[in-house]
């Protein structure tokens, strides 16, 4: 046997290529940003745990009203309080009304708030973000000044204020959220703007003469949204919990639509005697946050590129 190299034998060696061009070529298929993105998500089990939670409470929410044989506001009072069974999976009110009706419909008034709630306060922050870090000097001092001045009160004595004003139910929440929630969002946007309006796509853009409107969001604003698609995610949970505790104190959401915060407002009443009417919903709103929460940090672990492998 021929010792070639080192004294290993010459048929351990594997042949590579069949030229020189071919065996240092890279074999790693061509892959885009948001298909890498997906990949590294799908691979966090724990995010998309979250993921699938969210969407069966999503799609349980449109399918089990519309199917129950049961209204949401359908009385009957001579079976109030009642426990639950294979009639009411959930039990009943104390006014008769199925509470597994009115636990699903509340899921998508609070659904459609949290994330209504959540994605038009950040296109209003990515909007005002991008043209104050992008024009900067006296642009960016008025609006930073006025978000300053804003921020150091409360989100949520605005929101009670404002929904004082034009009233109560989900239209007037979102609105509630979209007029106070868009100033965090903002920052970030503007901090981030402040750094790519520095690149070279971007002087290359204004030395071609493109407008301004199509540098800030054909170059900045889309560069922008890896944080900007994570903050949204985050403040899904956020707006759920802000409606839940405005429905609590009665604010929020008024009968007869449902809500989880005002079903397990009316829950505190029974809880001694019917705990089952508070939990219910409270095991509801702390489950579809924390599946939030989790699909939230997974996306931004996979929107990161130093944590790409």
């Amino acid at each position: 046997m021929i010792k070639d190299f080192a004294g290993i034998p010459k048929d351990e060696f594997e042949f590579v290529g069949e030229t020189e061009e071919k065996s240092e070529a890279l074999t790693r298929p061509s892959i885009s940003f948001w298909k890498d993105v997906w990949r590294r998500l799908f691979k966090n089990k724990v995010a998309m745990t979250g993921l699938i939670i969210i969407l069966a409470i999503a799609l349980l929410s449109i399918i089990i009203p519309e199917l129950s044989s049961y209204s949401y506001s359908q009385q009957n009072l001579r079976n109030i309080n009642a426990a639950p069974s294979s009639e009411h999976w959930f039990g009943t009110d104390s006014l008769g009304r199925d509470l597994w009706v009115r636990t699903w419909v509340g899921a998508r008034v609070s659904l459609a708030v949290g994330i209504f709630g959540s994605i038009i306060p950040s296109i209003i922050g990515i909007v005002i973000g991008g043209i104050s870090g992008y024009f900067g000097g006296k642009v960016d001092m008025i609006i930073m000044r006025l978000i300053d001045i804003i921020i150091c009160i409360p989100q949520m004595i605005y929101i009670i204020l404002i929904m004082l004003v034009i009233g109560s139910g989900p239209v007037p929440l979102i609105i509630a959220f979209a007029i106070t929630g868009w100033m965090g969002s903002a920052r970030n946007v503007r901090g981030l703007i402040l750094k790519i309006k520095q690149e070279e796509f971007v002087l290359a853009s204004r030395i071609l003469g493109a407008p301004h409107g199509y540098i800030i969001f054909k170059h900045l604003v889309p560069n922008t949204l890896g944080i900007v698609v994570v903050s949204m995610t985050l403040g899904v949970p956020a707006a759920i919990f802000q409606e839940a505790y405005l429905s609590f104190i009665g604010l929020g959401i008024k009968p007869p639509i449902p809500s989880w915060g005002q079903l397990a407002n009316l829950g505190t009443s029974v809880f001694r005697i019917f705990p089952t009417q508070l939990l219910i919903p409270a095991i509801m709103i702390s489950l579809t946050m924390l599946s939030f929460n989790l699909f939230g940090d997974g996306l931004r672990d996979a929107l990161d590129p130093k944590l790409r492998s």
